[in-house]
C-alpha cells in the first residue's frame, strides 16, 4: 500500500451527508424529472465543472434506474453550465438482470426563460458489489511522491491560473514532475498527476469518481497552453468501488491537433486498484 494512503484526515464527513452529496442531491418533482440548484463552490472560472455536472447527473440516474452503480456514462457537453436552477430529465432506455442503460439530459434557463440544454448523458448501469474479483492486467499505478512531497493551490504564493472556487472543496496535492506550468516553465509533455480527495474527507464511492477524472488542472497547461479548456466529450469507465483513503489519478495526452486533444485518466485507489478510467475529448485556444 502506498505510504500515502494511511495520512489520517483532519476530519472526515460521513458518506451521503457530506458537501459533495449536499450539492449533487436531486429533488424529483416526478418520475424521470428533477430539480436541483447547481452550486457555485464546484466552479472553475465562471463555469460549472464538468466532473461535477456528471456526478449530478449520475445520481438522477442511480435514482431512475434499478442498478446502484455507474459502469460507464458517456457525456456531451453541449453548452456551459452556470451556477443557479436546473432541471435533469431521465429516461429508462433498457433494464436487464445485469445491466440497465438510461440518458438524461440537464437543462437551464435562458433569459427569456427558455429551456437550454447544457449537457447529455447516456449511461449503463449495473452492481459493483457483485462483480467476480478477478483481476488479470499489465496497468500499474503511477509513481509519485508521497503526498507530503506533493503541492496544492494553498502551497502557491500566488493563485494558480485556472483555479477557481473547486480548489476549496478538494484535497488536491500534484506531483512535482507535472508542476512545470505553475513555474512558468512546462514541462511539454502531456502529463498531469496528483493525490486527490474531497476536502471535508469523505471516502470516495462510484459517483465521486465521476468528478475525480475531470478534477485536475488540464493536461494543456503543461503543454505550454494557457487558458479554458472546455470539454466536448467524456466518458467514463468505473471498475471498481474505491477502498478508503486518497486517490490517485493520472492524466495523459498524446495528440493536440486541429485545436483539440484527448485526455486518457486513471484513478487509482490506496490498495493499488485501478478504480476508473476515462477518455475526453476538449477544444484548447491555439495562439
Amino acid at each position: 500500500m502506498p505510504e500515502a494512503a494511511s495520512v489520517p484526515s483532519p476530519s472526515r464527513a460521513p458518506l451521503g451527508d457530506s458537501e459533495f452529496d449536499r450539492d449533487t442531491a436531486v429533488t424529483r418533482r416526478e418520475p424521470g424529472v428533477y430539480d436541483i440548484d447547481l452550486s457555485a463552490g464546484w466552479t472553475i472560472i465562471n463555469a460549472v465543472n464538468g466532473g461535477y455536472l456528471l456526478a449530478v447527473l449520475g445520481r438522477a440516474l442511480a435514482d431512475t434506474l434499478p442498478h446502484p452503480d455507474p459502469f460507464t456514462i458517456s457525456a456531451h457537453y453541449l453548452t456551459a453550465s452556470q451556477p443557479g436552477p436546473a432541471v435533469v430529465r431521465t429516461e429508462t432506455v433498457r433494464t436487464g438482470r445485469t445491466l440497465s442503460t438510461g440518458q438524461a439530459s440537464l437543462f437551464q434557463y435562458d433569459d427569456e426563460g427558455n429551456e437550454v440544454e447544457r449537457i447529455r448523458v447516456l449511461a449503463s448501469y449495473g452492481d459493483l458489489a457483485a462483480l467476480p474479483d478477478d483481476v488479470r492486467t499489465t496497468a500499474a499505478p503511477p509513481a509519485m511522491p508521497p503526498i507530503e512531497q506533493c503541492f496544492g493551490p494553498d502551497d502557491s504564493p500566488a493563485p494558480v491560473p485556472g483555479s477557481s472556487a473547486i480548489t476549496d472543496r478538494l484535497l488536491l496535492k500534484l506531483d512535482p514532475a507535472t508542476l512545470g506550468w505553475a513555474l512558468g516553465a512546462p514541462s511539454g509533455k502531456g502529463e498531469m498527476r496528483a493525490w486527490f480527495g474531497l476536502a471535508d474527507g469523505r471516502d470516495a464511492d462510484p459517483l465521486s469518481l465521476l468528478l475525480a477524472v475531470d478534477a485536475l488542472p488540464p493536461t494543456a497547461f503543461e503543454i505550454g497552453l494557457k487558458g479554458w479548456v472546455p470539454t466536448v466529450e467524456l466518458t467514463v469507465h468505473v471498475r471498481h468501488r474505491p477502498a478508503p483513503g486518497p486517490l490517485r489519478v493520472s492524466i495523459t495526452t498524446r495528440n493536440l491537433a486541429g485545436g483539440f486533444l484527448e485526455e486518457d485518466a486513471e484513478v487509482w485507489d490506496s490498495t493499488d486498484r485501478l478504480v476508473a478510467q476515462s477518455r475526453q475529448l476538449a477544444r484548447v485556444r491555439l495562439g
